[in-house]
């Protein structure tokens, strides 16, 4: 995946953002290349959740393999610009970072599961950069839908920052904020890993247990 090594890890104010456009890049969106449905399918008794964590090749793979996630997308949230292309979050210029939306049964997976998942398989405490990745596209982030999904996720940040710190990892920047408008990713970013088993991944374990608290 193509990198981003200048400095862009500033967030861009809204009025320098860039226009963007009305339509979505990825135009009507396709089937899931691992579970075969449409990606916008809606599912009775599902919630939504989104999570950023840096590049979401790596990310969208980690939550399609738990059982009780019916689906999961690639796309852009947290900035300015409408219907972003992906050159374009590239430039730090849109406010955007890279999330991945899980749509899952609580039923089978909890949103507490979710997030103990989110936190141990990236670095959360990395501002504005996910390893060699750098920028406010690559973001530690959880954009909540429910009032259930923002306190769970609030008290994760607080109970695992000792579990962090005893690890020799720094403050958790990790964003916590309530979903905006989500953006659909160009295809080829759907499922990439999928399509390219060995391709380009900074996902996996931490070392951080984060089996804790509020996430059980």
């Amino acid at each position: 995946m193509w990198r981003n090594l200048t400095d862009k890890t500033s967030m861009v104010s809204p009025d320098k953002a860039l226009p963007g456009r009305s339509e979505p890049v990825l135009g009507h969106p396709t089937y899931h290349r691992v579970f075969g449905d449409p990606l916008d399918r809606e599912f009775e008794g599902t919630e939504v959740a989104y999570f950023a964590m840096g590049c979401f090749w790596g990310a969208e793979r980690i939550f399609w393999e738990l059982d009780g996630v019916k689906a999961t997308a690639a796309g852009y949230m947290g900035g300015f610009t409408p219907n972003p292309t992906y050159e374009e979050v590239c430039t730090g210029k849109t406010g955007h970072t890279e999330t991945v939306r899980i749509v899952f049964d609580p039923d089978t997976i909890s949103y507490a599961e979710l997030v103990r998942v989110f936190f141990e398989n990236h670095d959360p405490t990395q501002a504005m950069r996910q390893g060699n990745d750098v920028g406010t596209q690559y973001r530690s982030a959880i954009f909540t839908t429910t009032p259930e999904q923002a306190a769970i996720a609030g008290a994760a940040v607080v109970e695992l920052q000792p579990r962090f710190t005893e690890k020799g990892f720094g403050p958790i920047t990790t964003e916590v904020g309530t979903a905006g408008e989500w953006y659909w990713a160009e295809d080829y970013h759907q499922q990439y890993l999928d399509r390219v088993p060995n391709g380009y991944c900074n996902h996996g374990p931490n070392g951080v247990s984060c089996q804790v608290g509020v996430l059980g």
